[in-house]
């Protein structure tokens, strides 16, 4: 069983950056995608971007210019570098690792961004 493990969240003002960490257990290259997602109170998670094992990445319209994706392979971890926040960027933020038949969820990191 593969545990993802959140961390990074904080409360940050606005226009300020943080970086969210996922790490998982086991291999991050046996996943054919990574990626974050976001849940706000009382919305529905949604994606907020993803990286392929090719390398392949892709953003919500909300966040493109402002947040980044990356990986570590040797660390097994994955990264959301986030920029430029704002309030609306509050949620708690997911980490999902993905193959063709499975998928597994982190338990999330707090992001709270004050104005």
């Amino acid at each position: 069983q593969v545990q993802l493990v959140e961390s990074g969240g904080d409360l940050v003002q606005a226009g300020g950056s943080l970086r969210l960490s996922c790490a998982a257990s086991g291999s991050i290259s046996s996943f054919n995608t990574m990626a974050w997602y976001r849940q706000a109170p009382g919305k529905q998670r949604e994606l907020v971007a993803a990286l392929t094992r090719a390398g392949i990445s892709n953003y919500a319209d909300s966040v493109k210019g402002r947040f980044a994706i990356s990986r570590n392979n040797a660390r097994n971890t994955v990264y959301l570098q986030m920029s430029s926040l704002k309030p609306e960027d509050t949620a708690l933020y997911y980490c999902k690792g993905e193959r063709v038949f499975s998928s597994y969820w982190g338990q999330g990191t707090q992001v709270t961004v004050s104005s």
